[in-house]
């Protein structure tokens, strides 16, 4: 099978064409900004016809578009969240109609929603912020474009290379940072929202099935741990791993404007479980361990 993996020097998208190239009779081709890529595609610049023209060369059984902007102001993420997704599949319909298109979404999508309460895929969308607004807008390309495509709709991920835009990451290189002095100090904001968290690994899977599954798929799948945890249990199980010694302070004003929006988070993810047969394997303290050990114990 051919598969060509759009974003594979991100975050999730490094995880994804690490596995699927692991895989037997898989020939993986990566496409992206960076010069090492087999193909150099920019979502956000390129041109239908121009991308049309690479994907007809590539001939691809499957894309598995992992490009996105989770951090920049509200133009960057237009740019690669939303106009990617849709000349991704307007050069698709014209070069490979026939490959299926497996895109990487967010929970983000769904904004606030009441404690408790496990969202389907057929929840509102209501997203709090520019974010999951253009990653929503993606999601309806893709959903909206006639291709055999599906949106794995993630959660919050944690795992190896988790980027400093993001709560994980970010913890992580303060604690790299604070080392185990004993008076050190993470002044962090409200940890209290409950959050999706699912293992990076985990979401790589995900998109492996997707890509081999026989038949169409439902358009937007939910890819989540199942579980909504406390904010607070990641940076401590984070602090315990780097053998923090110091304190941590939630100084509460000092927290994210989605994280005051969506106190609570949690995905329903029985459609992936009966379509896939997928289900998390790892921990929450395996994802922190994955992070920690991949990150920052080396260089310490």
């Amino acid at each position: 099978m051919h598969i060509l993996v759009l974003g594979n020097t991100g975050y999730l998208g490094a995880h994804v064409a690490e596995h699927l190239r692991a895989l037997p009779d898989m020939r993986v081709l990566v496409a992206g900004r960076s010069p090492a890529a087999d193909i150099t595609v920019d979502l956000a610049t390129d041109r239908p016809k121009d991308l049309a023209a690479l994907l007809a060369e590539a001939a691809p059984d499957a894309v598995v578009n992992c490009a996105g902007a989770t951090g920049g102001d509200a133009v960057t993420l237009a740019e690669v969240n939303a106009r990617g997704p849709a000349v991704l599949c307007a050069a698709l319909r014209v070069a490979a109609p026939g490959a299926r298109l497996v895109h990487l979404g967010s929970a983000a999508e769904y904004g606030p929603s009441e404690p408790g309460v496990r969202a389907t895929e057929s929840a509102a969308t209501r997203p709090a912020g520019p974010y999951g607004a253009t990653k929503l807008a993606g999601t309806v390309a893709v959903t909206a474009s006639g291709l055999d495509a599906t949106v794995l709709r993630v959660g919050n991920p944690v795992g190896a290379g988790a980027p400093p835009t993001g709560l994980p990451g970010r913890v992580a290189r303060l604690l790299a940072d604070a080392g185990h002095d004993p008076d050190a100090e993470l002044r962090l904001g409200d940890l209290s929202a409950h959050r999706d968290f699912v293992d990076a690994r985990d979401v790589a899977r995900a998109a492996e099935l997707a890509v081999t599954a026989a038949g169409p798929l439902p358009p937007v799948l939910n890819i989540g741990g199942g579980d909504a945890r406390p904010v607070r249990d990641l940076v401590r199980l984070l602090a315990e791993a780097a053998g923090f010694r110091g304190r941590i302070v939630e100084a509460g004003s000092g927290g994210s404007a989605r994280s005051a929006q969506v106190s609570w988070q949690c995905s329903d993810i029985t459609a992936a479980r009966d379509t896939l047969g997928w289900t998390p394997t790892h921990t929450l303290d395996a994802s922190v361990a994955a992070l920690w050990a991949a990150e920052w114990v080396p260089a310490r």
